[in-house]
């Protein structure tokens, strides 16, 4: 069933649920209601305390909306618990979206990675004839360097246009990734929050029950802290494989690594205070983005997605992974 709301056509939740076989949702009562406990800040939209309404204005947005009627859909469709659909929905996005961008982005890093000796090669040679040219005509260093330097750029160029392996193509999982993320969390945190853009819903009483374990209700924040520690470390974990398998990074790397450490920290007070629906989405999406790092590592996995063999390739990755590891966090004296 579609209903007229602001201008746009909407699929009501009724609909959605006599698909699943259950009936529909009693309507949200507006008095008597138990609140969530969370912190103003994490309730209140941002136009109260932000003139410009930016927060606002994304919540209500189509590609937010979009994320609300997955959620509703796939709770709908398979009948689990708030929470079970949480994680449903993330591991099918990872799955679908996440996994095929980050198999690309590797297939193009190893592409690069392999033309590097050429590329070598090429400097040097470029490097001898702009020299000679330097010596013929007298040229400056500076005007020698500026030269080099903008035939270099021109010559790799061409060759990545030849390999159509452009580096640039390997930021498409950051560009597509980062969004999905912002609009499935601002979505949770509409329903949370009764902030939902579609009348009639009770979304957020269904998800006050729809928890389980130590968080039944996915409305409030973990009192326990366990979901926010957890998104935490899986951060750290994901950013310090990054940083074992990168040697001798430049300082610019070793700056980039420090921030997200200190964005993986920050992470742990930001989600104790957030609603548990919307921890639970972070913990999984960043448990999904752990996993597939390791699968990347596979040698299996990554012929199987004809990923080419680069010399820094390694049979034993695992292994490597886990010596590296405890020889950095462990055995060191």
């Amino acid at each position: 069933m579609l209903c007229r709301l602001g201008g746009r056509w909407l699929r009501t939740l009724p609909a959605l649920q006599l698909r699943a076989g259950y009936p529909p949702l009693a309507p949200v009562p507006t008095t008597g209601a138990k609140r969530p406990t969370l912190p103003v800040w994490a309730v209140a939209p941002v136009s109260a305390v932000d003139g410009n309404g930016w927060y606002e204005a994304l919540a209500a947005s189509s590609p937010v909306r979009v994320a609300e009627e997955v959620l509703l859909g796939v709770h709908a469709t398979t009948g689990l618990p708030w929470w079970g659909g949480i994680l449903v929905s993330t591991v099918a996005l990872r799955g679908a979206v996440t996994l095929p961008l980050a198999a690309y982005q590797h297939y193009i890093l190893a592409k690069v990675e392999n033309l590097q000796p050429e590329i070598k090669a090429i400097a040097k040679h470029l490097n001898k004839e702009v020299a000679v040219r330097a010596s013929q005509l007298g040229w400056s260093k500076r005007v020698a360097r500026l030269t080099y330097l903008k035939n270099m750029k021109r010559l790799v160029s061409e060759i990545y246009v030849r390999d159509n392996c452009h580096p640039f193509k390997a930021t498409v999982l950051v560009w597509i990734q980062i969004p999905v993320w912002v609009f499935m969390s601002v979505a949770l945190r509409n329903f949370s929050t009764g902030a939902t853009h579609s009348e009639g819903f009770s979304v957020p009483e269904q998800l006050a029950t729809g928890g389980t374990l130590w968080f039944p209700d996915l409305t409030a924040p973990d009192s326990t802290w366990i979901l926010p520690i957890s998104v935490g470390v899986i951060n750290l974990l994901i950013v310090e494989i990054y940083a074992l398998q990168k040697i001798g990074m430049s300082r610019f790397q070793t700056y980039i690594t420090y921030f997200v450490r200190a964005v993986s920290v920050l992470m742990i007070p930001i989600a104790a205070a957030m609603p548990s629906s919307l921890v639970l989405y972070w913990l999984c999406s960043s448990f999904m983005g752990l996993s597939q790092n390791l699968l990347l590592r596979s040698p299996g996995f990554r012929q199987l997605c004809r990923i080419p063999s680069t010399k820094s390739d390694s049979e034993t990755p695992y292994k490597d992974l886990f010596a590296a590891f405890y020889s950095k966090f462990i055995s060191r004296k």
